[in-house]
């Protein structure tokens, strides 16, 4: 096999800001690049910053980082050419890894008893709506989560519709509903959720609460 190399835009140590994982300490990897463009992006200095790094290169990173969980993020990291193989060498060596993707490509090869996979469907308020890959349902596990983030009272119900009409895919998963900030609060998208009794995870990025002026790093 060639010499493996991954763009990445930035390595650090913080705390899982979002989904079930919250407030564990956790080594992200931000890879460079992503086929979407959703309004409401926060990392759009990931479209295109980044490094070269060799798998071994990466690897000495997180051994160094002391940390168990590896949270690999972007951009959008399955677009970066032989994924697999640095998900697979981070798996035989032990670590918990939550791998966020956007929904649009396929899930399937990283399906790994101690993968994660946080998986975002994109609501009408991020402009992409019509990139989700509607295949990677079927592959999703009880371990799996996943990500609505809502703009609006329209993309709320929008996303409860997509949960009805898709039930029985959402069975035993975690759903989270995570507000677009500033466009929408978290006290109203709190008061839909308990006024209309659903079984869905209200989520915050707690790391912005915890370092409100740092942009990168957290």
């Amino acid at each position: 096999m060639a010499q493996l190399s991954f763009r990445i835009n930035e390595f650090f140590s913080s705390i899982e800001g979002e989904t079930s994982f919250t407030g564990f300490p956790a080594f992200f990897i931000r890879f460079s690049g992503c086929n979407l463009r959703c309004s409401y992006c926060d990392t759009k200095y990931a479209y295109d910053e980044g490094k070269n790094y060799s798998l071994e290169e990466i690897i000495n990173r997180v051994k160094n980082s002391g940390q168990r969980i590896v949270h690999i993020t972007g951009g959008e990291p399955l677009l970066q050419k032989g994924l697999f193989f640095l998900i697979k060498e981070l798996h035989a060596l032990g670590y918990i890894i939550l791998l966020e993707t956007n929904g649009s490509f396929d899930i399937a090869p990283y399906l790994l008893r101690k993968v994660y996979i946080m998986l975002d469907i994109k609501t009408p308020g991020s402009g992409e709506e019509a990139s989700f890959n509607f295949e990677n349902l079927k592959y999703m596990r009880s371990q799996d989560e996943y990500k609505f983030v809502i703009t609006d009272r329209k993309d709320y119900e929008w996303a409860k519709l997509f949960i009805e009409k898709l039930n029985e895919a959402f069975e035993d998963s975690i759903i989270n509903f995570s507000p677009a900030m500033p466009e929408l609060s978290p006290a109203s998208l709190a008061e839909w959720i308990i006024e209309d009794k659903l079984d869905v995870r209200f989520n915050l990025q707690i790391h912005k609460y915890v370092w409100p002026n740092m942009e990168r790093g957290v």
